[in-house]
């Protein structure tokens, strides 16, 4: 049997390399939505990970650092806040999102 394909087109999906019930800890929505700051997640929209292991959109924590409160502590720990070193700075300058998986085409 052979088969000609006519007309094919390719869907795919990212998300972030994080577990699907985890949530930025200061908005309170998940790191494949928007903090209220953005319009569009992925780009526009980075994850920051802390030495502290915890992880926020890139907009909450700025907000939240520049607080007189905060004291440039994190919000869940409470332990100063400093990106985690190994974390690619690429992602909190540029806000490439690291898919979880490669695309997928249907």
């Amino acid at each position: 049997m052979k088969v000609n394909i006519k007309n094919w087109k390719g869907v795919a999906v990212w998300s972030w390399d994080v577990p699907n019930e985890e949530v930025c800890g200061i908005c309170r929505v998940s790191f494949d939505a928007t903090c209220s700051a953005c319009k569009y997640p992925g780009d526009e929209c980075p994850l920051v990970v802390g030495v502290c292991t915890h992880r926020f959109h890139l907009h909450c924590i700025l907000r939240w650092l520049d607080t007189d409160t905060a004291k440039s502590l994190c919000p869940m720990c409470r332990r100063a806040f400093k990106i985690k070193e190994n974390y690619q700075q690429s992602q909190v300058d540029y806000g490439d999102p690291t898919p979880a998986h490669p695309a997928s085409s249907y």
